[in-house]
């Protein structure tokens, strides 16, 4: 061998041993993790998952009570509206009269809200139309007389409001 092939023999297994030191340190990276900084993100995790837990928990849980609180309201309905119409005939008077005052006292603590006014624009979200008419005296189609009067609870209809609607001509 002469001078010259040694020496590019040589280049060439010094090149080689250098690609295969590259190729080892790849395949197996020396990772130095810090065992209180993952213990640390691992107790962050857990945290905000408990969190996030527990608000869902709560407000599931003050759902289920809106709901329990509006089937009650819902069964009480009927009952109201004997009592109103009893007060329409001046028939509330004696005990009667004080056991209505306090289930309407009750009722209103609990957020219970009658609606339905006459003459108030017709509203099919709110309102369930009964009997329609028309008229030229409207502009628009309006709730011309509450035939039994509409019931919410916070921002959910237990019962709309049934009405006679009249409508332009």
């Amino acid at each position: 061998m002469t001078t010259e092939n040694l020496e590019s023999t040589e280049a060439n297994d010094a090149l080689i041993e250098s690609q295969e030191s590259e190729t080892t340190a790849d395949a197996a990276p020396v990772q130095e993790t810090d065992p209180v900084a993952a213990l640390t993100a691992d107790l962050q995790r857990l945290q905000a998952e408990y969190a996030n837990y527990r608000k869902r928990v709560e407000r599931d849980r003050a759902v289920a009570h809106e709901l329990a609180i509006g089937s009650v309201l819902t069964e009480l309905l009927a009952t109201l509206d004997d009592i109103d119409r009893a007060a329409d005939h001046n028939e509330l008077t004696g005990g009667f009269k004080a056991v209505a005052d306090q289930i309407s006292a009750i009722t209103n603590r609990f957020g219970l809200e009658k609606y339905g006014t006459e003459g108030e624009e017709f509203d099919p979200q709110i309102h369930e139309a009964l009997l329609h008419d028309t008229s030229a005296d409207v502009k628009v189609s309006t709730a011309s007389k509450i035939l039994q009067p509409g019931y919410k609870y916070k921002e959910r209809i237990l019962r709309p409001a049934r009405v006679a609607v009249t409508d332009p001509e």
